[in-house]
């Protein structure tokens, strides 16, 4: 017997994607709406209730409206910003210690920001495993490609009469206030945020996320503990690998893009000669374990269907 699933906004970037997968999915029914209700609240709610489980690929306000109106005998994942340090809610990342049963059990899943996504892999276990206290100073630089910022940043910079500078690096965010740090802080289990500085760049997907260090501030604990203790976290899951302490490509240097396509998560450790400070890096494509494969991942445990099935 198939499940039932239906896609709440999927005529956006995230929303597109887990369309696309789910189409080559014979076990999943994919529910339609006609093109005229697709913007009528009712109309929507009652193909949702019909559903086994629903995506909500909405913005924050959408997502918080049409909820109500869902039964409680729908499961919801959600992709906005909207209830991912909500009361109730399951945050969707499976690899997180405890959170796959929990994905499994719930009704209700936020799935993770994208740069949040990168972040949290590299902070929480260290705050987790007590090897980080959870007041450190923690840092972050995230580089997205530009489709990240959904089919408007798209249409931008796909737009042959673009503005000069956006062929080059823009930082964003700068007044400290992104809308991923709330996740950040909680999900990784800090005292404080982190001081965030995403970056868009001129390609279209994949993402690095860099989170540097300081090993005086961490007394008694020794870069190749940072290492090893990522290793340990991560073992036998599928879509993560760690490398090596100082494993690196053979030019030493890392590509944000090297990831697109994929639903995978690679991380990097280095420390300077002296052990005096590390860098921890998540490589990732923002579509893949960003949004869409995330998503995919969190529907499969909740429909208790194999979690990898439609993943790259």
């Amino acid at each position: 017997m198939s499940c039932k699933v239906f896609i709440d906004g999927s005529s956006g970037t995230t929303g597109l994607r887990i369309a696309e997968r789910l189409a080559r999915r014979p076990e999943l029914e994919l529910l339609s709406i006609p093109e005229a209700g697709r913007k009528d609240l009712e109309t929507r709610a009652e193909v949702i209730n019909a559903a086994d489980l629903a995506f909500l690929c909405l913005p924050d306000a959408a997502s918080r409206e049409i909820l109500p109106r869902i039964g409680g005998q729908v499961k919801v994942l959600d992709t906005s910003t909207a209830f991912r340090t909500a009361p109730g809610w399951v945050y969707g990342f499976p690899e997180l210690h405890g959170q796959r049963e929990a994905i499994r059990a719930a009704s209700r899943v936020a799935v993770p920001g994208c740069h949040a996504s990168g972040f949290i892999a590299l902070a929480r276990p260290l705050v987790e495993l007590g090897l980080v206290p959870a007041d450190y100073p923690f840092t972050c630089h995230s580089l997205t490609g530009y489709s990240g910022g959904g089919k408007k940043m798209i249409a931008e910079y796909e737009d042959g009469g673009r503005p000069a500078l956006y062929s080059t690096p823009r930082a964003y965010g700068l007044t400290l206030h992104h809308k991923h740090l709330p996740e950040m802080q909680a999900v990784s289990g800090l005292a404080a945020p982190p001081v965030f500085c995403p970056i868009v760049d001129d390609y279209y997907s994949g993402m690095e996320v860099t989170v540097p260090l300081r090993m005086d501030l961490l007394p008694g604990v020794a870069p190749a503990q940072i290492a090893q203790a990522l290793a340990g976290y991560y073992a036998g899951e599928p879509q993560f690998t760690v490398h090596p302490l100082g494993q690196l490509p053979a030019d030493g240097m890392l590509a944000a893009g090297a990831l697109q396509g994929s639903d995978r998560m690679e991380l990097y450790c280095t420390a300077s000669p002296d052990g005096s400070q590390m860098l921890l890096i998540s490589l990732f494509d923002n579509l893949g374990k960003g949004s869409s494969g995330a998503a995919v991942q969190c529907m499969n445990l909740m429909l208790g269907l194999e979690e990898t099935a439609g993943l790259e």
